[in-house]
């Protein structure tokens, strides 16, 4: 049987690589951590390690994202995985920082491309929004599975562990990816991608609304492990809280497929940087267990949910599928500043202007959210149901 977009090994196919590509959205809190903890990295530091490998995300998005139409998608997105893989590997083999901030822009660099083609060959699904929905369910699951598993292991093996681990999902993927993974449905002809040459003003500003959304969540979701350390939680507690996290996350795809046609994407833009700013607030100016655990739980799931929505939006406005093969980057140009901001803001000034700065990047987000309906105008809005 041929894998497609709407059989379910391709779907699969899509889904293990989903997991793989977007590994720093689970893995940050982790990834930090244990830079510094094991490794014994300042946090501006460990921030500047996972800032290379989102830079090299980004760089390595906008090089192949313009290409999605004339390359194959199955074999850039196994070569991407397998390279990544071995990159990971490599990593696991050294502390030398110099080294392994050349690994972690190379891996970003080759996870990208993988995640390219995958985003790319979603958005060129029959429908993008509920297909997103389906890989974002498997994010959910990924993440209780890497954050209940990956802490005992770095516990027990050290610091090395985290890259053996990254490396073995990266493994997975390119299997996955060789074996399965789908053609898109061609919703357009290459006359159409020809005469869309210039991608709308709506979706720039959606794809900086996004990049703004990444920033605000890289930033603060680096060092949550090390708040609830710091804070003298425990990191038996601390762990608990990260795996009802991944629990959590299980939630805002379904949740976001089922309210497809019944919650204007309007909405759920405009409110999902004000309720992401007001969580970072709580987490970061509160005191005690609860304060922490509850607001920490839900963090992710914010970003997860609006992002499902502009994903559908943004297919809706770009038919090509360009903007949505950009997707590591419009995602990771913002996040590849956020561990190294946040890194800078901790050092500097404590916690709380983690919370301080997600106030002003999450109103600079609802700003260019309100931009995409402003830009598309309120004929263009209607006849595509986002008003």
């Amino acid at each position: 049987m041929t894998a497609t977009t709407e059989t379910w090994r391709g779907r699969i196919a899509l889904m293990v690589a989903h997991c793989a590509g977007m590994v720093d959205l689970v893995a940050l809190p982790v990834w930090v951590g244990t830079l510094i903890a094991r490794y014994k990295f300042s946090p501006q530091q460990a921030g500047l390690l996972a800032t290379l490998f989102l830079l090299g995300a980004v760089l390595s998005s906008l090089v192949f994202a313009p290409r999605f139409n004339r390359m194959n998608a199955r074999l850039a997105a196994f070569a991407g995985y397998a390279a990544a893989a071995l990159v990971f590997a490599v990593a696991s083999r050294t502390s030398d920082f110099a080294l392994l901030a050349l690994l972690h822009a190379l891996a970003g660099a080759t996870a990208a491309c993988g995640l390219s083609f995958t985003h790319g060959t979603i958005a060129r699904s029959a429908n993008p929004h509920r297909l997103f929905a389906i890989v974002g369910m498997a994010l959910g699951v990924f993440a209780i599975l890497f954050l209940g598993a990956t802490p005992n292991l770095v516990a027990s093996f050290g610091g090395p562990a985290l890259f053996v681990v990254f490396a073995g999902v990266m493994a997975v993927a390119a299997l996955a990816s060789a074996v399965s993974f789908p053609k898109g449905v061609v919703r357009s002809d290459e006359d159409l991608i020809a005469e869309v040459s210039h991608l709308p003003r709506a979706v720039w500003f959606g794809i900086a609304g996004i990049s703004l959304m990444a920033l605000t969540q890289a930033m603060l979701f680096s060092f949550i492990e090390r708040i609830g350390i710091d804070r003298g939680f425990g990191a038996e507690a601390v762990t608990g809280v990260l795996i009802a996290l991944g629990f959590v996350n299980l939630l805002p795809a379904p949740l976001a497929a089922l309210l497809e046609t019944r919650l204007p994407a309007r909405h759920v833009l405009l409110a999902g940087p004000v309720f992401q700013a007001l969580i970072a607030v709580t987490i970061t100016f509160g005191s005690g267990l609860l304060p922490y655990a509850v607001p920490t739980a839900v963090f992710a799931a914010v970003m997860i949910f609006t992002h499902t929505f502009a994903f559908g939006l943004l297919s809706r406005l770009d038919p090509t599928a360009r903007a949505l093969a950009g997707t590591p980057a419009m995602l990771m140009i913002g996040a590849a500043i956020g561990p190294i901001l946040g890194g800078t803001l901790v050092q500097l000034f404590g916690y709380p202007a983690l919370g301080l700065g997600a106030v002003v990047i999450s109103s600079m987000a609802v700003v260019m959210f309100s931009r995409v309906f402003a830009a598309r105008g309120a004929a263009s809005a209607t006849s595509l149901e986002i008003a």
